[in-house]
This record gives C-alpha cells, structure tokens and sequence, in this order.
C-alpha cells in the first residue's frame, strides 16, 4: 500500500492507496476539496467539521443521482459464469449502499430539525 500525502481545505493528511490507484485517489480528494471549499467560501458555515458533513451529504447525493449504468450483453467466453451466490452478493452490495445513502439522510433530517435547511 503507498501513501501519498494531500491537502483538503489547506489542512495536510496522509491517506493510504493501493499500487496503482494514485490518480483515482488523487481526483477523489480534487472532488472533496473543491467541495468542502466551496462550502466554506459561500460563508454561512465556518465549522471544518460540518462543511465535511455538507461536502459529503452532497457529493453522495450526486452520485446517487447518477443513471447506474447498464452492462453491455454478454459476449459468449470461455470465462465461467458468476455462481448464483455471487451474483446474490453483488446485487445485495448495491441494493445496500441505496439504504445506506437513505439512513443518512435521515439522520441528517433528524440532526438538522424542522427547517431541513443544510446550511
């Protein structure tokens, strides 16, 4: 595992990454940074701690937004075809980070009271 060093809103840290995964982690802190900053530049929120929150209630709502894509017919191989125990698996791993997504923001909800306002 190699670790790289970052900067999220001017604050130093050092993150672990597998070989290899340097630029996706890299693009992932961009994404993270540009939005906890842009957070804290509209000037309403001054916590590092919940501009984090904000920053990542966002950044989950936008990729759950986005069209889960649709994968391509299969193309007969000489691969065997997944068991039916992992397919089960697969499905229940995507399925959960839905549920997931949603007792987050319930929680959020529930934190942030009867005006739902988030900053």
């Amino acid at each position: 595992m190699k670790q790289l060093e970052v900067q999220i809103m001017g604050q130093s840290y050092l993150l672990g990454c597998p070989e290899g995964g340097e630029s996706r982690l890299l693009n992932a802190v961009e994404r993270v940074d540009s939005a906890m900053c842009k957070i804290r530049d509209g000037g309403k929120v001054k916590a590092r701690d919940r501009i984090a929150v904000l920053a990542s209630l966002n950044l989950a709502f936008d990729l759950s937004d986005r069209p889960t894509p649709v994968p391509a017919p299969a193309v007969a191989t000489h691969a065997p075809s997944p068991s039916p125990a992992a397919t089960t698996s697969t499905l229940n791993h995507v399925m959960g980070q839905g549920e997931a997504i949603a007792s987050l923001l319930q929680r959020l909800d529930a934190v942030l009271g009867e005006d739902g306002r988030l900053i």
